[in-house]
């Protein structure tokens, strides 16, 4: 499997009634590991200047989308200092630790800006993303 053949969602079918089950089986897909952290501030730097772009070009921009970046970058440099290396625990804990942000003033929510960071981090490191394209 290539990498532009990845996709971070796999689907299942499940049967809605007692019929068998698809002999296709829907092989999982590989975790995405990131190499371990050697720049903290950095990684820190280029993911909230990344995010705060990307939040204030996908609808408009907006003060609280600077606060957002700062704090999104936070949980994932964090979580990175903790060892979490896995790009899907990661994005986990950012909708975790992001649920208790006010985003009331926001277009956004956890969700959204979890998905985002995990998309930046695919696009620096040359990963398509595959799903919904």
């Amino acid at each position: 499997m290539g990498k532009s053949d990845r996709c971070l969602v796999s689907i299942k079918e499940v049967p809605l009634t007692n019929k068998k089950p698809m002999s296709s089986e829907v092989e999982p897909i590989s975790p995405i590991t990131l190499p371990p952290i050697t720049n903290p501030d950095l990684e820190a730097q280029w993911l909230k200047k990344a995010l705060h772009t990307w939040l204030d070009e996908e609808f408009i921009p907006e003060v609280v989308n600077e606060t957002i970046a700062v704090r999104a970058s936070q949980i994932f440099v964090r979580q990175r200092l903790e060892g979490e290396n896995d790009l899907g625990s990661l994005v986990i804990a950012i909708v975790t630790e992001m649920q208790a942000f006010d985003f009331s003033r926001s277009f956004y929510n956890e969700f959204a800006i979890a998905n985002a960071v995990s998309d930046l981090i695919l696009d620096s490191l040359g990963i398509d993303r595959c799903c919904g394209a």
